[in-house]
């Protein structure tokens, strides 16, 4: 049985600030953080992660002594920690009125605090802890670290118990677009650790699915290196160094809607620990009937649309037309709106699951000494955490809408946490690819969980309250999520 923990708080972060303390001498932070464990208000968020560490039963023994050391039950002091969470963008473009706040869009800096205070304990003073991501080529990290609080977290530690919290930009470049085209490129100094190409072979997800490697678009205009690195029997990824020697990696999605695999959660978060978002395929040419996943039928408008952006693809690739292409996509928009289905936005899509499946088995079979495919289970501990406190519906992961949901999800399997998130939306996990694929899968495993009943959830109603175990069928949504445009009447739940 796969185990879940769920805290829930307050269905917002109003009334809290960076650095995001607890606001309570919890006696394990008092420990760390000797008399600054009390600081500032009470942060609510702070305490759900708390419940859902221990709704997962962690250190049970211990928990409410100041020896309570939940992190710990999964890496001996001494070693290397590094928090994945979710900082896509820095802004969310329904914030005009349409109901959306950058805090729908990226982990929220309470959480990361939260979590961060439970790596420094289980790390001890000999290990160390990171916080990596590689955002979205146009994100503004600087303006990152100011909404998160970044810096004033990297403080406390710095400040209290002489500690260092890095803090670490895994892209090779940042781009500035205009008018949805990329009209500048900067290069970044990227992992300082390096990155590592590990090549799953005929292990991927890829293998035995039908689709043609040179149909494969990625996140760049050369497709080349898209399939290059998914042909001749390879499936590649340059992923970080940093996050693939690290001793326990402790993923922090945002619970949300997204345009390519219904949802973003535990499994679509490993995105962001790649070198090279270029080599992952994100959606193949064409409409479904010539073997693409690009668009569903072939609509005339949809077919010369597709055309169009190939031919432009190699001028982009080397600068050439932005004018144009610019001018041509702001017509677009204004004579077609941003309700219709391109590059593989719908529930159609057959390439983006098995890219972020492949992800996934990379980072648990992977550690400092090389890829271990034939290994009989995992060889790597990945704690996930979801924020769910201000979640995003509709137009995710860059544009959602605001849904006060306060919940927080956590657990060592990320199937098991995704299906306890995508019930709180009130979606169809046999609708969704990015779980109900490995749950099928005959690889190596990247979860537990077979169906439904493999999971058990020990939530924590009332804050510092006792643990309530629950099955999955338990959970449900209060008021069920709208989906992305192009999957709505496609993922949700069913009354069956």
């Amino acid at each position: 049985m796969i185990r879940v923990g769920l805290g829930h708080c307050q269905q917002g972060y109003d009334g809290i600030a960076a650095p995001w303390g607890p606001g309570k001498s919890y006696p394990e932070i008092e420990r760390l953080l000797s008399d600054r464990a009390g600081e500032g208000p009470f942060n609510e968020v702070y305490a759900a992660v708390r419940d859902a560490l221990h709704g997962l039963g962690l250190d049970d023994a211990r928990y409410g002594t100041p020896e309570w050391n939940p992190i710990g039950d999964l890496v001996p002091a001494g070693k290397r920690i590094v928090l994945k969470p979710n900082l896509i963008r820095h802004w969310n473009p329904a914030d005009d009125g349409r109901g959306g706040t950058v805090h729908s869009v990226i982990t929220h800096g309470a959480v990361i605090r939260a979590v961060a205070d439970y790596a420094m304990i289980a790390a001890g003073a000999d290990g160390s802890v990171a916080i990596a991501e590689a955002p979205q080529m146009d994100c503004d990290f600087d303006k990152i670290r100011e909404i998160v609080g970044l810096d004033e977290i990297v403080a406390v530690y710095a400040e209290a118990i002489g500690r260092e919290l890095e803090v670490i930009d895994l892209r090779r470049e940042a781009v500035i677009f205009k008018d949805g085209i990329i009209d500048e490129r900067k290069t970044l100094p990227g992992d300082p650790a390096g990155y590592r190409a590990v090549d799953l072979g005929d292990t991927s997800f890829f293998t035995g699915s039908g689709l043609d490697p040179n149909r494969f678009r990625g996140a760049d205009y050369d497709p080349g290196p898209t399939a290059e690195h998914h042909s001749g029997g390879r499936n590649a990824y340059l992923l970080s160094e940093t996050v693939l020697s690290a001793d326990l990696v402790i993923n922090l999605p945002k619970l949300k809607t997204h345009k390519k695999t219904g949802v973003t959660l535990a499994i679509k978060n490993m995105v962001g620990i790649n070198g090279d978002k270029n080599w992952l395929p994100h959606h193949s040419l064409g409409p479904v009937g010539e073997g693409g996943d690009e668009f569903p039928q072939g609509k005339w408008i949809d077919r010369v649309r597709s055309k169009a952006t190939e031919i432009a693809r190699p001028l982009l690739a080397k600068g050439k037309g932005l004018k144009f292409f610019q001018m041509a996509r702001k017509v677009e928009t204004a004579a077609r709106g941003d309700q219709f289905i391109r590059a593989g936005n719908w529930y159609g899509n057959r390439t983006t699951w098995r890219m972020c499946c492949d992800l996934n088995r990379c980072l648990y079979y992977s550690d400092a000494t090389g890829l271990h495919l034939d290994a009989p289970k995992p060889v790597r501990t990945v704690l996930t955490i979801i924020d769910g406190i201000l979640a995003g519906e509709g137009e995710g992961p860059l544009a959602p809408s605001d849904v006060k949901l306060g919940a927080v999800i956590a657990g060592t399997d990320p199937v098991g946490v995704d299906l306890v998130a995508i019930r709180l939306m009130g979606f169809d996990e046999e609708k969704l690819p990015t779980v109900a694929g490995p749950m099928k899968d005959e690889g190596p495993r990247i979860t537990a969980v077979h169906s439904a009943a493999d999971v058990e959830v020990g939530e924590v109603v009332e804050q510092g309250g006792s643990v309530t175990d629950r099955t999955l069928d338990d959970i449900s949504a209060s008021d069920p999520f709208t989906a992305h445009a192009g999957w709505i009447g496609h993922v949700e739940l069913d009354a069956r």
